[in-house]
């Protein structure tokens, strides 16, 4: 399979518009597709400030930026991942959205395009088996939030029961021209990562519901305790709230041991519409010249 060229990226949150600017750096022709125009706008908006910041810090040349963002075209309209070498879905985490996608890109698409899943914690298998090419089907999880997603290290990779070994490769080498660590994964519900991560953050959930700590002291001391970069809570508003709570009940399911419960207090969250930094309070509160939240972990 001859080496990607251009890429298609579905869905302008932080995975999607991370990923859209690593292919851009990297020499790639990239479309960023969001059927919604404020989404898209948020993010050209964001990818354009992150390469500054690069070029800012020395890390890159303004050229290089200017010509980044000259290889980044946003748009509404799907058939214009006609021509896509790749293309890698980074929707909501739900199985029948993702697998209506996969559905229509598997018609418009050309014959020789791999279909990547950015999923958190769906079986490939499952998705693959929408399409009509089931061979050309993979999942690439590259481990991106928002401006950070160049100097995450991690690409994550699984193969569905189909995936051919063409596939991978490609995939596989997509990943070492961006410079990646990867790793591989059998398809089971959640993976490496995340069968892993979620249930620490859930725990942390726990702790703060059953008043263990405050959630200052449950990130401080995950932070200095264990070196982490961020505290569970902190990002689990990062990530998404709902987000997290939808990966555990895949977990829940698709393991179908209860210690993968979600914890109350995430499920009420994610009900009452407090779902992270994306909407402006989840754990902590992000709206400017607002007052820490006070209110009892319980709600």
């Amino acid at each position: 399979m001859a080496e990607a060229k251009s890429l298609g990226v579905v869905g302008s949150g932080q995975m999607g518009s991370g990923i859209a600017q690593l292919g851009a750096m990297h020499g790639l022709h990239v479309w960023l597709l969001d059927t919604d125009p404020t989404a898209l706008c948020r993010a050209n908006k964001s990818i354009s400030s992150s390469l500054q910041r690069f070029v800012s810090k020395g890390q890159i040349s303004q050229a290089a930026c200017t010509e980044a963002l000259g290889r980044l075209k946003y748009t509404s309209n799907i058939d214009e991942l006609r021509s896509a070498d790749f293309i890698v879905e980074a929707i909501v985490e739900s199985e029948d959205v993702k697998k209506k996608l996969f559905i229509e890109l598997d018609k418009i698409t050309k014959s020789s395009a791999i279909l990547a899943s950015n999923t958190s914690s769906i079986s490939i298998t499952r998705l693959a088996s929408a399409t009509s090419r089931p061979c050309q089907v993979i999942f690439s999880h590259w481990n991106a939030f928002h401006e950070s997603s160049p100097i995450m290290k991690l690409v994550e990779i699984v193969r569905g029961a189909d995936t051919s070994d063409e596939t991978f490769h490609a995939t596989k080498a997509l990943a070492e021209r961006f410079h990646k660590t990867i790793i591989c994964s059998q398809d089971y519900s959640g993976f490496i990562v995340n069968r892993i991560l979620m249930p620490m953050i859930n725990e942390a959930f726990f702790t703060l519901y059953t008043g263990v700590a405050t959630k200052e002291d449950i990130d401080t001391g995950m932070k200095f305790g264990t070196n982490h970069p961020m505290g569970p809570l902190e990002l689990a508003d990062f990530i998404g709230l709902d987000v997290c709570l939808s990966i555990m009940k895949v977990l829940h399911a698709g393991l179908g041991d209860s210690k993968y419960a979600s914890c109350p207090l995430l499920v009420q969250y994610v009900d009452a519409g407090r779902v992270g930094r994306k909407c402006g309070v989840g754990v902590y509160d992000y709206r400017k010249g607002s007052e820490p939240i006070k209110a009892s972990p319980r709600l």
